[in-house]
């Protein structure tokens, strides 16, 4: 989907939202999780289960979307919103071809929400469904953004892996996110989220900041607990 038509001031209000969440991506980028996903060498149980958090993630992100669809402004920004509702549940679809193949440990047990993934897929949707529309716009793209971001990272290094490794299934997710097709998407994103800003008021703004601050903060934790599990408490 081409990205909508914006007008521009000098600084876009993403860009402040980016450079607000300086430190937190910096310490997203130094996740060790990311790390040997990048090289290739993360251990086979960890991607599995970072595979099955996403998968369960992907479809609470489906649900968002669409609620923050029902709320666009316009058919336009609808329709883009709900196109990426669409591909999450295809995303998601993807995950299980490679959780079904034999590139990674079996497991007879049903996965459950880590407490990382229930807590954003969970603040996601509350978002997409009690905030104002532009608030809620901002809770969402740290998803988008983070993730292009840092594909083009780990992309360089894993195309040294599927040099050595074509079929290696670390090297090809990461090819997956670096790509022309999802950067087009991103840009999609941030150009609606600039533009609901544009219509926000003051408090709304704020708003803004805090929720792409949350959202990014559980973007780190997700990854990290794949690789550092934080299980649920065991009471009796």
């Amino acid at each position: 989907m081409n990205a909508p038509a914006h007008s521009v001031d000098s600084v876009r209000h993403t860009d402040r939202l980016w450079e607000a969440t300086e430190q937190l991506r910096a310490a997203i980028d130094d996740l060790k999780f990311l790390k040997l996903l990048g090289e290739g060498t993360l251990p086979l149980d960890a991607f599995r289960t970072y595979i099955e958090q996403d998968q369960l993630y992907l479809a609470g992100y489906a649900k968002a979307l669409s609620l923050l669809a029902s709320k666009a402004p316009d058919a336009r920004t609808a329709a883009f919103w709900a196109t990426s509702a669409a591909s999450a549940v295809e995303e998601a679809t993807l995950h299980e071809s490679l959780l079904s193949s034999d590139a990674l440990p079996r497991s007879d047990s049903r996965p459950e929400h880590s407490p990382a993934c229930l807590g954003y897929v969970s603040y996601l949707i509350a978002a997409a469904a009690t905030e104002p529309y532009p608030v809620a716009a901002a809770a969402i793209l740290p998803c988008f953004w983070i993730y292009a971001d840092v594909a083009v990272r780990l992309a360089v290094a894993a195309q040294e892996v599927l040099r050595k490794n074509p079929e290696h299934p670390y090297a090809r997710w990461v090819a997956t996110y670096d790509s022309d097709e999802f950067r087009d998407v991103v840009d999609g994103a941030r150009v609606l989220v600039d533009e609901a800003a544009d219509q926000a008021t003051e408090g709304q703004r704020e708003q803004m900041f805090q929720a792409f601050r949350v959202a990014t903060r559980y973007e780190s934790m997700f990854w990290d607990t794949a690789l550092h599990p934080t299980p649920w408490p065991v009471t009796a």
